[in-house]
């Protein structure tokens, strides 16, 4: 998204942070009451939204591949501390809230945010058109990442449930963090066109080749540092003080527990499914597939090390293998994920069927 020049007080993303940082102030350490739920849930969702924001503007800043890692540690950071926070509080309940959280973030990236993408993009030009080299190998890794870390452990023999051992999952660590930190240097480095917008006869769509606006100025990069840190908090600290209140509306709801992962994949993952929006309404499909796969690619291959090494210091199995039915459709995004980007070119169609299978995983999630 554009970055500004210059910081404003009176955004939203300087005043909601702030009002967030507030309430927490006011009410840590005590029991929430029900009238503020929805208060600290509404500046807990503004917050994330102000923290990816920030983050944006930091990332232009700072340029590549350092932006991509800002932006993606900070959404990791968020998503790791209400998956701990959730955990912490919630005993054996949420020994699988890791998986269930990482596996809806790849069903939401996967399916969501790029079959709308594709839908947008395919409404306005009647066919979306994209790099197939650059959005196939980004497909590839997340396949690879989300096999190697939700898949595999259900198979392994170490320990009777499905889990890995601590060498399983400490090779599982190291691994995904490799497979990111390569994707990102292709990405950011030696293969950088293949991740740019294209137009109908496959050339670049910026007279430039960056696809971004000016970089923001010192003032506004250095304003935004402080306010990413001050959301930051923020989100760490609300998310535990309303953690017992989304758990509570779960159960009243008679949802699976396993749903709290669909919350917070959603709550994370909402910036950057209103970006890829707003990108393919301007004919930049590539950037809007570079959101939700990129997405999913960090979703997994930061969280899974994070959580991985705060496991240390949890109690109880981590368990991140996946059930039948989640393999299944985990596959079934991956052969049409598969046979969606090799040509290049996507209609209605296509994006329509990554919207349905969005819709069997939430459905499904709700009612197993």
């Amino acid at each position: 998204m554009p970055a500004p020049t210059r910081p404003r007080l009176a955004d939203w993303t300087t005043v909601v942070p702030v009002l967030a940082v507030l309430i927490l102030a006011l009410t840590w350490g005590r029991e929430l009451p029900g009238y503020l739920v929805p208060l600290v849930a509404a500046l807990l969702a503004g917050a994330v939204l102000a923290a990816v924001h920030h983050a944006e503007v930091v990332a232009h800043k700072v340029g590549e591949p350092f932006g991509s890692l800002v932006l993606a540690v900070a959404v990791t950071v968020i998503e790791v501390a209400l998956i701990v926070t959730l955990m912490l509080s919630g005993g054996e309940k949420t020994q699988s809230l890791a998986r269930d959280t990482v596996f809806a973030a790849v069903m939401i990236t996967c399916n969501g945010i790029l079959g709308l993408s594709l839908l947008l993009g395919a409404l306005r030009q009647r066919v979306a058109v994209f790099n197939s080299e650059g959005t196939g190998g980004a497909l590839a890794t997340v396949a690879t990442l989300a096999t190697l870390s939700l898949v595999v452990p259900s198979f392994t023999t170490s320990r009777t449930g499905p889990e890995f051992s601590p060498a399983q999952l400490g090779f599982a660590a190291v691994a995904s963090l490799a497979l990111y930190g390569l994707f990102v240097l292709v990405q950011t480095g030696r293969h950088r066109d293949y991740f740019l917008p294209v137009n109908a006869d496959g050339g670049p769509v910026d007279a430039d080749g960056d696809g971004h606006a000016d970089p923001p100025t010192n003032r506004a990069a250095l304003f935004s540092l402080v306010l990413l840190l001050v959301a930051l908090v923020a989100v760490v600290g609300d998310a535990k003080t309303v953690s017992p209140a989304i758990e509570a509306g779960v159960q009243a709801a008679n949802l699976p527990q396993s749903f709290v992962g669909v919350i917070i994949a959603l709550l994370v993952l909402l910036p950057e499914t209103l970006a890829a929006a707003r990108a393919a309404r301007r004919n930049r499909v590539q950037i809007s597939l570079n959101l939700a796969l990129g997405s999913a690619m960090a979703s997994i291959g930061l969280t899974i090390p994070a959580i991985a090494l705060l496991s240390i210091w949890l109690e109880g199995p981590l368990l991140l293998g996946l059930g039948g039915t989640q393999m299944a459709l985990l596959a079934l995004t991956v052969v049409a994920g598969v046979l969606t980007v090799v040509p290049g070119r996507a209609t209605l169609l296509q994006g329509g069927v990554h919207l349905v299978l969005l819709a069997a995983f939430v459905f499904l999630a709700a009612s197993p």
